[in-house]
């Protein structure tokens, strides 16, 4: 995991206790909202607990929808972060939707490509990989993806809780060596759990180091 100071991490912490409002949702490029702060968006495949990190790492219960659904969330979804506004969240649409319609699937797969070549705000995003899995083919996918976009990103463990702390080690060691193939990919790997809390203050100081 990331080391990170004190003072870091209390900065942090105040940064993500002041007002976090819901702003708006954008099926479609046109409706972006201006690109006038910092963002970082979070991308996992679906049922990789997106939307669970969300609401942990905001303190939100229900700031971004959970669902037993996976593949609910299909539109670019952005969150105001203080007053004034610092920064954006933005939650992407879960990608590996094995129920989706292929028609469906092809125009989420058009929306995410083109908003992160085009999105000059976009600071980093946090690719969130289910620690019991591992990488996946799809989450490759995503990796090259961004790769080619040039955009900055960081791989993230969820459910951290879930597996033997020697079993988070190897996947933590697993993630790792493959990120250093990757030239978009930041070489630390960040494991979380929602549920428990573990890793999320160090989250918090990830997405505040990465708008700084």
């Amino acid at each position: 995991m990331a080391e990170f100071d004190e003072d870091m991490l209390e900065a942090a912490r105040k940064a993500f206790a002041g007002p976090i409002s819901f702003l708006k949702s954008a099926p479609t490029l046109e409706f972006l909202p201006d690109p006038d702060v910092p963002e970082i968006a979070f991308a996992g495949r679906s049922n990789v607990g997106k939307s669970s990190l969300l609401n942990a790492l905001t303190g939100r219960n229900a700031l971004a929808r959970t669902s037993n659904t996976p593949g609910r969330t299909q539109e670019l979804n952005f969150f105001d972060v203080g007053a004034p506004l610092a920064f954006r969240l933005v939650d992407m649409p879960g990608y590996g939707f094995a129920k989706a319609p292929k028609d469906m699937v092809k125009k989420w797969r058009f929306l995410i490509n083109d908003f992160l070549r085009g999105r000059q705000v976009l600071k980093r995003v946090l690719v969130l990989v289910d620690s019991r899995h591992g990488l996946k083919d799809v989450d490759h996918e995503i990796m090259e993806m961004l790769d080619k976009a040039a955009v900055s990103y960081r791989l993230v463990l969820t459910k951290a809780d879930k597996i033997k702390p020697t079993e988070l080690l190897h996947v933590t060691n697993a993630t790792a060596a493959e990120a250093r193939k990757r030239p978009a990919a930041h070489p630390d790997i960040m494991a979380t759990s929602s549920e428990v809390g573990f890793g999320i203050a160090e989250l918090r100081a990830a997405v505040i180091e990465a708008i700084s």
